[in-house]
């Protein structure tokens, strides 16, 4: 079970997992906020041997928990980002990580539609060692302040996985494969791997209509392993 605590910069995290853990996992919220299931997600995470955090990046506005059906509240809430406050919470949640030990280079990231977006912006600063982004936007024009992420695949520093639904209107096959074309250009290792018959969400088991168990179960294993593959 996560337990929840608030850094002297004024965010709160969730964390889960051994204190005595030598890998960690930052878990970043979807359009939704830190809900029930990232929680849930945060405690998976800590079962598998990572000291799991995850920092509700909607706490500027008192870290709301969105209801499914409500994409205009989440849209309000996004749209108070900035690249200045993201970057900032991401530093806070590593400079954390680092008082319990870990270096970067032991520091895995995953993030979930919105936190995919975030988490591949996070594989540019230098702070992790590698970064899983489930159906993450923005894939050609910029959102939260941050470039598209065709842009910023020039700059990750560190192994990069996409995971995308084939039924996922929001980010079309188009605009993956621009993505998997401009990430094949960096020297990182990088994939990108496609759920045909995923939609978006489809990690989601909250989210009835577009959970996909078998692509989940999957995709769940497929980051798993990259983390053990490219974390220190």
């Amino acid at each position: 079970m996560t337990t929840r605590t608030t850094l002297s910069s004024g965010l709160p995290i969730n964390v889960a997992g051994p204190k005595d853990a030598s890998r960690a996992i930052i878990v970043l919220q979807e359009a939704f906020g830190v809900n029930s299931h990232i929680r849930d997600v945060t405690d998976r995470f800590g079962a598998q041997g990572y000291l799991a955090v995850s920092p509700e990046l909607f706490h500027r506005d008192e870290s709301p928990e969105i209801a499914y059906d409500d994409f205009a509240a989440a849209l309000t809430h996004m749209g108070n980002f900035t690249r200045e406050g993201l970057e900032s919470d991401l530093r806070d949640t590593v400079a954390y990580l680092a008082e319990q030990g870990m270096t970067p280079a032991s520091i895995g990231i995953v993030g979930y539609c919105m936190g995919g977006t975030v988490a591949t912006f996070a594989d540019t600063l230098g702070i992790v060692g590698a970064a899983v982004s489930f159906y993450g936007g923005g894939v050609t024009n910029g959102r939260f302040g941050l470039p598209a992420l065709v842009d910023l695949a020039s700059q990750i520093k560190a192994p990069w996985m996409g995971l995308f639904g084939g039924l996922d209107k929001g980010i079309p096959m188009d605009q993956v494969d621009a993505l998997e074309e401009a990430m094949a250009e960096n020297d990182q290792t990088t994939e990108v791997i496609v759920y045909e018959e995923a939609d978006h969400g489809f990690h989601c088991d909250d989210r009835a209509n577009v959970f996909n168990a078998e692509a989940a179960q999957d995709a769940a294993e497929k980051a798993l392993e990259f983390f053990r593959e490219h974390l220190d």
